[in-house]
């Protein structure tokens, strides 16, 4: 009998439906590091099922390519080697048979040295990066967390990255460290170490990382917890979950973020957390049950409640509390009410949101350590969104009074080398000097501008304004900045360039600002100072070492 190509499909298909096995699974037994998957972004997204020993595992949406891949995307699966994993697809099949396992990362050889991979900033291998998560020092690692979509350079699939470092520089990204459950997906949060044993997990000499987490679903977000015997490898949720689900009392899905911290004059962890329309605040002895104590309104996401010193004086602290967008109140805090006395003031402006605070920092040590996510794409490349430069944040007494400063950390001094140095530019001087320096896709620059007979006055890269400060409304890139000096002609700034963002301190860490790099197109004019008779009266460029 002579078949038609239409009847040996149905054919094959009959079989392979008697056979217990949907045309829309795949089935695999674990021999290798990694399941590599083919992503394209012509596709639709569709649910895709990881059922590992007859558990199914909560779904994912997967671009999952049936033509030639825009990308390849990851997963590790060396923790289930030798078992067997079934991968089911709600959309279109094809793509199933484009998976593979193997002990490499599709074109792992490429990765960090991809066109638009930012050299001296922290981003994930693939996927999309958005909230640092959980920053967090323990025994020699600063851990990374952060809300991480493995299966897309797009927003979706919340999980909870994770990436290691000896120096706060030089990152190692590691496994996923939370997945998506049945109660939602893994929003931003905070860990900590319980020293004390508070929620009962430690083993001898082993004291317990415990994460506290938003579980997002489309109806409400509850505040979750999981701790971790593995210096953060692998995180076992609490039964229990949710700890607090407080979308009643505040007739709002928006309850997320949980910053928990170590109350010492009191011997209480404290919870802040984003409620509706500001920071909650919740106590606790144990970190499982938890007690509704104050509120302040006036914030919005990614709460942060620390102390500081003025000055460096300890005996002279204030509290200063902050949310996503930057903006800050200076305090007093007493373990369970925080009393604003000054602010709302802000430090940073620009692509950094959601910027989140190193705890557990060694006392000798002491310092207030802050990473930020920078909100910008990166044309072209498998992955998105970046974290910016670590920076330690102090309190300064100014002429308006006590305000929050923010610089690099000293660690990052590693990775530049001074190249030029000058001094007494005009600023057609600097512009020649500087011309050697176009083609180079990072940089470090620290310069001081003096303003003369010049009102405004700024720094272009290829058009784009790196400074543009107008003396008159003491603007300095569309935001108000009056120097320290009220009648000061100078402004200083120390910028750092990498292959898509922009990094810009101001005065010593006083103001600072982040940009997407986004050159003119046509423009050829390079780095150039602009502003009449302005003086360029320090100018110093640095070569940049990639971290990777």
């Amino acid at each position: 009998m002579k078949l038609t190509l239409k009847y040996v499909v149905l054919f094959l298909l009959v079989i392979t439906v008697n056979m217990g096995i949907s045309a829309q699974e795949k089935i695999l037994k674990i021999t290798k590091q990694y399941l590599n998957i083919p992503v394209s972004h012509k596709e639709e997204r569709a649910k895709m099922y990881f059922e590992i020993d007859g558990r199914t595992q909560t779904p994912v949406v997967v671009r999952l390519a049936d033509g030639e891949p825009d990308y390849w995307i990851f997963r590790d699966v060396s923790s289930i080697k030798g078992r067997t994993i079934k991968i089911r697809y709600e959309g279109n099949p094809a793509g199933l048979d484009k998976i593979y396992q193997d002990d490499k990362i599709t074109e792992a050889d490429r990765i960090y040295k991809e066109k638009n991979r930012p050299q001296f900033h922290f981003t994930t291998m693939r996927g999309w990066i958005n909230d640092p998560n959980g920053l967090i020092y323990y025994d020699g690692e600063y851990h990374l967390f952060y809300q991480h979509n493995p299966y897309e350079k797009e927003w979706e699939n919340m999980h909870w990255g994770h990436a290691v470092s000896a120096d706060l520089v030089h990152w190692k990204e590691l496994p996923d460290a939370l997945y998506p459950d049945h109660i939602g997906t893994m929003y931003s949060g905070s860990t900590v170490i319980d020293y004390d044993n508070t929620a009962g997990y430690n083993k001898k000499n082993n004291p317990a990382m415990i994460a506290f987490y938003t579980a997002a679903s489309p109806e409400k977000q509850v505040q979750c917890m999981a701790y971790s015997l593995d210096k953060g490898r692998t995180f076992i949720k609490y039964d229990k979950n949710p700890l607090i689900d407080s979308k009643a009392k505040w007739n709002s899905v928006d309850t997320r973020d949980p910053k928990v911290f170590w109350y010492a004059p009191a011997k209480h962890w404290v919870m802040v957390l984003n409620e509706r329309d500001g920071h909650s605040i919740y106590t606790s002895g144990d970190l499982k049950d938890w007690k509704y104590e104050s509120h302040v309104t006036g914030f919005w996401e990614c709460p942060e409640l620390f102390e500081l010193a003025i000055d460096g004086d300890k005996s002279n602290t204030k509290w200063v509390m902050y949310g996503a967008s930057g903006t800050y109140m200076l305090g007093d805090f007493d373990g369970k009410v925080f009393t604003p006395t000054h602010g709302k003031y802000y430090f940073t402006t620009g692509t950094i949101y959601a910027a989140q605070t190193f705890n557990n920092i060694p006392a000798k040590d002491g310092r207030r350590i802050q990473i930020g996510w920078c909100r910008l794409s990166h044309p072209g490349m498998p992955f998105n969104g970046m974290m910016s430069l670590p920076t330690e944040l102090t309190l300064r007494t100014t002429k308006d009074g006590v305000r929050l400063f923010s610089k690099p950390v000293e660690e990052v001094e590693q990775l530049f080398t001074l190249q030029d140095e000058w001094t007494s530019l005009s600023s057609d001087e600097a512009n020649n000097r500087m011309k050697k320096y176009y083609d180079g896709d990072m940089l470090r620059i620290e310069t001081t501008i003096k303003l003369s007979h010049a009102t405004n006055a700024g720094f272009n890269l290829f058009g784009q304004r790196i400074i543009d400060y107008d003396l008159n409304p003491n603007m300095l890139n569309g935001m108000f900045y009056s120097p320290e000096d009220m009648t000061s002609m100078e402004l200083t700034a120390d910028i750092y360039i990498d292959k898509t963002s922009i990094e810009v301190f101001i005065d010593g860490g006083k103001y600072s600002y982040s940009m997407e790099r986004r050159p003119h197109a046509g423009n050829k004019e390079g780095f150039h100072f602009w502003g009449n008779n302005i003086e360029v009266k320090d100018l110093k460029v640095y070569d940049v070492k990639s971290i990777w």
